[in-house]
Parts: C-alpha cells; structure tokens; sequence
C-alpha cells in the first residue's frame, strides 16, 4: 500500500514508520507544523510537535530512506484544538486537546488530505490495534502492552477513518522493546523521552494562559447548599476535583477538605463540597460516534452492558448504556459518525470520581472500543439525595 506516516519526531512514530517499511508498504513521512510561532509549543522532553520534533523526525526518515515533508496544519489547529480549548473552558467544561486533535487534525485533516494524494493509509505510533471482523469491518481494540494503550483518544475513529489507519505497534508489548528496535534500527530517538502535558501551553501553566484568553471576573464559592464560603477571581480557572487554590474563608463543618463539585460560568459561582460527592453513578454523553460499526442496540435503544473510562489512563469501570434517540434509515446504517445524533447514558455500577463535562467518555466491550461520547452532564446520587 501506499502509506503516509504521521512522524511527530518521537520513538514511537519512528519505529512505526520502520515497521511500515519494512512489511513491504511505500511509505512517505510528513511531520505536522502545528504552530508558525515555535515559542507557543514546548521544547524539550515535555511537548510535542515542535522545531526539535521536526529535526528528529527528518533524521528518522534519512535513516529509513523514505522521503519526508512538513505540512503546515498551524491555522487548523489553531481553529480546531487552541480555540476550541478556550471556548470549552469559558463554556465552564473541561475538554481534552488531545483527543481533539487526533479527531479533526490526525484522523480528519490529515487523512483527508492522504487519501487526495493517493494514499491508502495513515500510519501513526498510536498503541492501539485495529482489528477486521468475518465482514471485513474494522474494529478498533486496546493494545497489547495495556500500560501504554493509546485506544481512549482513539475512540473518537469512525469506520471510514478505521479504514484507513494503520498502527504497527499493536502487538508490541512494551515500549521498552520500541526502544530497543529504535536503537538496533539506528534511530537517533531511541532514548528520547515520552512528551506530556499539552503542546500549546509553553510553561505548563493552564490557569495563567487561560487568564490570558478568558476574562476572569471574581465571584462566589458557593457550598452544596448554595452558601456563600469564598469568593474567587474567575470560574473558568478552576476544575471539576480540584481541592488546592480555592482559599476557602469558611472551613468545612466537618473539617476536611473541600473539593469542586461544579462550575457554574453563567452566575459565575464555583460549587464546592465534601470528596464524596465527586463520586458520579450517571452520565450523559453528547456529540455520540462509533468506532466502528455500531453495536445493534445502538440503532434499536436497547440497554447494552459495557464498560465506561473517562480518562486517557483511567481505569474503565463496569456500566450499562443506550441511546435516547437512536438513528433510523440512512443514519442506522451509516458508518459510525452519525449514528449518535442523541444523547448517550452511561449508568455506572461502580461510581467514577470528579467526571467533569467537556471530558470524553469511551465505551469498551472487551479489548474493543465500542464508540465515544463528549460529557455534557454527570450526575451524583448521593448529592441528588440530599
């Protein structure tokens, strides 16, 4: 096949590139361009997509002998994750930049562009696994190595994208073994170190950039009884879970620590309470897909058991789940990006702590991703039955 290797300059995309080129494939590499000021994304070891990214991904291609490109994505993702970031968290959710750039930039922007200039596939360092059912459909699953499964920020993959996507670190089962094939393979980022944190935030400083982007107005800290126990400089700097930084004037009854249960940006309150009351039984999910073909009691509205995780290193945690508005005709059978067009609920048996809107919530059956959900309310029945 004709492959377009997505290098971001790290282990993981150079190794998959070297796997790619070896079974046999034509393969091309192109490193995004994702910011024209190089200052706005991180250097070093903690970032990504950056001026030293770029190098190290050309070095990688020079050693495997492919040819290499860079194609500028900045105005995109700058549209599509930086913008979308800030109006998320003005909109009091939290969102995850970086399930949001492999939806619209890696497996939207890019494989669009791919599949213009005649390649079949998209090739990434993701760990995940795609897996072809009796009927040839794709199916996406958790990798091998469950430490380093990259399937969550997967999960927002329609069945045309999973057509197209091609993962050859799958079966690897540790990262330490890509490291050791990176060094025998002669690639210069063999020990280079895992980047962490968001690209786009220079200094790690999230309330400080956001306070650049959002106005911060001051405004009450409120209790679960609506009580006034504080006041702070802006809703949209702080997050659901958060304990540190509130500077509470009026101190629990019990005296133990208070956390944000809430964010309420249109009366600019911030609601906090006791940790038990981050514990979340439901969730309902907006802006649905389905990795994949969706399961049949997707289009009929049926109860399915699953297991839910809202985080891209949470836990997964048994639930059960359906569709309010399942689609009907052509969206029933669609290919898995507008089957959703209604509300998911998630019912969770055993409680998830400090679920926040604006996070994905990601089904599982097994090793498989059944689909993803943006969380637009979660619920706690312990709060609900006071």
């Amino acid at each position: 096949m004709r492959v377009l290797a997505a290098m971001s300059g790290g282990v993981d995309s150079a190794v998959a590139a070297a796997r790619a080129v070896e079974a046999g494939h034509d393969v091309v590499g192109v490193h995004l361009a994702l910011s024209r000021m190089p200052g706005t994304l991180r250097t070093g070891s903690r970032g990504c997509c950056t001026i030293e990214d770029s190098r190290d991904a050309w070095r990688a291609c020079d050693v495997l002998g492919i040819p290499y490109y860079v194609w500028d994505f900045s105005e995109r993702f700058k549209e599509d994750v930086v913008q979308d970031f800030i109006d998320e968290y003005a909109a009091g959710r939290t969102p995850n930049p970086c399930m949001r750039c492999n939806e619209r930039i890696k497996f939207a922007a890019l494989l669009e562009k791919a599949i213009a200039l005649g390649f079949d596939a998209v090739c990434t360092g993701h760990y995940a696994k795609v897996i072809n059912d009796a009927e040839g459909n794709p199916e996406l699953h958790r990798a091998a190595d469950w430490a380093k499964d990259q399937s969550y920020v997967l999960g927002v993959l329609t069945h045309e994208q999973l057509k197209h996507s091609m993962f050859p670190l799958a079966d690897t089962p540790s990262k330490a073994e890509v490291r050791a094939e990176a060094e025998r393979r002669g690639l210069s980022v063999a020990n280079k170190p895992d980047s962490h944190d968001i690209c786009f935030i220079p200094d790690g400083d999230t309330a400080g950039w956001l306070a650049e982007k959002i106005e911060m107005t001051t405004g009450d800290i409120v209790d679960e009884s609506g009580a006034k126990v504080g006041e702070h400089p802006g809703a949209n700097a702080f997050t659901v879970g958060q304990r540190r930084g509130l500077k509470l004037g009026t101190p629990a009854a019990d005296g133990k620590p208070r956390f944000v249960l809430e964010i309420r940006p249109k009366e600019n309150k911030v609601v906090v309470g006791p940790e038990a009351l981050l514990a979340i039984d439901e969730i309902r999910g907006i802006k649905v897909s389905w990795a994949g073909l969706p399961i049949a009691e997707v289009n009929t509205g049926e109860e399915f058991e699953c297991y839910a995780q809202v985080r891209a290193h949470g836990d997964p945690v048994p639930a059960t789940a359906r569709m309010e508005r399942p689609g009907t005709g052509d969206d029933a059978a669609g290919d898995g990006a507008a089957v959703g067009r209604g509300n998911l609920m998630v019912t969770l048996t055993e409680p998830l702590r400090g679920v926040a809107p604006g996070q994905t919530v990601v089904l599982y059956q097994g090793s498989r991703v059944l689909g993803q959900a943006t969380i637009d309310a979660a619920r706690s029945l312990q709060r609900t039955a006071l």
